[in-house]
């Protein structure tokens, strides 16, 4: 039962919302305005694609592209329409047919849920509690925005799901780190709606093993455009809901460093993940909600600037109704830091900001040691391989920062290997592989490969130097972004999108903004080495020689 305290300040919040008062501001009541107007457009949509079948077994839900009725589905649908529904200002206010359709995707979660309250992320993951609490951020979310106006249809609707999955979330477990704030935020919001001692028993549990968020304002998992953003939200709802304001501590100290990972279009480097969008292309788009809150919260105006950047596009009607606060005026917005030189203590790179470039330097383990952005123009990589022994790659073992040189190295050998004496082998396969580590080895061969990256006026300079065994063919692979123009080079006879130095300097434009890399060095066309990594995706420039092996180029920008 809703007590009256809680309805009526549900009642003065959506008041609020449906109606924007002057003090928060003209920019901000259009804020509202134009978020409404993009959800009731999702809405219609959602609405259009949801399964109206009752033998389907995606009844309520909609497809994804590959025909799969995802839980998520549902979950999000009643959210986005439940937003709409209760706001006096939208166009499906009280409509009955959204009200229809919220129900029906209410119901399709009761029947997709196991008996232990959880659900299938049918790609992946089986009564799944993770999977679970990702769907109930958006299914407690609209039961919470129908109690605040009042709505006993919605919640009613919704109430089942929602408290067999808080059964199962306090004992149910996870995969991965951030899906224990994933839970946590979950069975915080369910709380909120049902309290239950059980709920913060579980969400203490999970605390108690520490936050991870290291000295660079990483979480674990570095994944800088997904997971990053996902802990960051679930503190944020756990600190507001559980009314433990230290709990945005983790994500100050995130949001803080991700400052010194945007590149002046406002991409992410993305080249630390150690999940799914590593090396991918991204920005800060899953951030809008804790940069909101926190600039608000904190009167921090880099957070504001960063949020406005990102409104009305990625800000959300839902977010905006169960937490009135976002709608206050944030301070005025200041600029990221952009003329700056950051090494990470627990990320093995270097960041060098001068304004428009943006580069990435990567110490060890990783083949793509050096990267530069330059508004929309890109060099995604700069790799280079030999074909020592088809294990030519040059991946840096070694990193110094040596003045204003950065210095990477690699060291490779190679040889043949002798007859064992007196040993029986014969046709025993397994006896062949434990033989071969105690052959005697000959002719050995060695390769020692050096990068050296300064920086220039404009760019940078980077010295490659590989020695060791002669003769070896070598190529220098410098990946560029996507639908770009190129000159300077022909495309190579062989392999598509690969390109080889016709003079002295290639050009790379996209849109507005040029990059000059030069002088080249022609002297085959084997740019696919055997051994190599595989080709990145995108078109690449290529410098080609042999061992002894020494060039400098520079990549400056324009």
């Amino acid at each position: 039962m809703m007590q009256r305290r809680d309805f009526m300040q549900g009642m003065v919040a959506l008041t609020a919302l449906s109606a924007p008062s002057v003090s928060h501001g003209e920019a901000d009541s259009r804020l509202f305005d134009a978020v409404l107007a993009a959800n009731d457009a999702q809405a219609r949509d959602l609405m259009s694609r949801q399964q109206l079948d009752p033998n389907s077994r995606g009844y309520g839900a909609c497809a994804d592209g590959d025909g799969l009725y995802q839980p998520g589905s549902a979950a999000a649908l009643a959210q986005t329409l439940a937003a709409s529904y209760l706001s006096e200002r939208s166009a499906l206010y009280r409509d009955v047919e959204t009200l229809n359709r919220i129900q029906l995707a209410a119901k399709h979660l009761q029947r997709v849920q196991s008996p232990d309250g959880f659900i299938d992320l049918l790609t992946t993951n089986f009564n799944s509690p993770p999977d679970t609490g990702f769907v109930i951020h958006h299914a407690a979310s609209a039961a919470r925005l129908a109690r605040m106006a009042g709505d006993h249809d919605i919640e009613s609707a919704l109430e089942p799901f929602l408290r067999l999955a808080a059964e199962g979330l306090r004992k149910g477990g996870v995969h991965t780190p951030n899906h224990r704030w994933v839970v946590s935020s979950a069975l915080a919001q369910l709380n909120e709606l049902y309290p239950d001692e059980g709920n913060l028993k579980r969400i203490d549990e999970w605390l108690s093993e520490g936050i991870d968020v290291d000295e660079d304002g990483q979480f674990t998992e570095k994944s800088t455009t997904i997971y990053n953003a996902v802990c960051d939200r679930a503190f944020v709802v756990m600190a507001h809901k559980l009314k433990r304001p230290g709990l945005l501590d983790p994500v100050r100290r995130n949001l803080s460093g991700m400052l010194y990972l945007l590149h002046s279009n406002g991409g992410v480097v993305t080249e630390i993940s150690s999940r799914q969008d590593v090396n991918t292309r991204g920005d800060l788009q899953r951030y809008w909600f804790p940069l909101r809150y926190l600039a608000i919260h904190d009167g921090d105006g880099v957070f504001a600037g960063l949020a406005r950047s990102l409104e009305p596009r990625r800000a959300s009607l839902a977010d905006l109704m169960e937490y009135p606060e976002l709608l206050q005026a944030p301070p005025a917005a200041e600029p990221p830091p952009d003329d700056y030189v950051k090494t990470f203590a627990r990320s093995p790179i270097t960041r060098i900001r001068r304004k428009k470039i943006s580069a990435t330097l990567i110490h060890q383990g990783n083949s793509r040691f050096f990267s530069l952005h330059a508004g929309d123009a890109a060099v995604g990589a700069v790799r280079f391989a030999s074909a020592f022994f088809g294990k030519g790659q040059f991946i840096p073992e070694t990193f110094r920062h040596n003045g204003g040189d950065y210095e990477f190295s690699q060291s490779l050998q190679a040889g043949y290997y002798q007859p064992l004496p007196n040993a029986e082998i014969g046709a025993d396969r397994d006896k062949l592989r434990q033989a071969h580590a105690r052959r005697e080895v000959s002719e050995l061969c060695k390769m020692d490969y050096a990068a050296v990256v300064r920086e220039i006026e404009g760019g940078f300079e980077i010295e490659l130097s590989a020695r060791g065994t002669d003769n070896v063919p070598l190529a220098v692979e410098i990946n560029l972004a996507e639908r770009g123009e190129i000159e300077g080079c022909a495309a190579s006879p062989v392999h598509a999108d690969s390109f080889l130095f016709e003079a002295d300097r290639a050009v790379y434009r996209r849109g507005n903004d040029t990059i000059h890399i030069g002088p080249g060095l022609n002297q085959h066309a084997y740019t696919q080495v055997r051994g190599a990594q595989d080709k990145m995706p995108g078109p690449a420039i290529y410098l080609t020689g042999y061992t002894p092996f020494h060039h400098t180029f520079q990549i400056t920008v324009s």
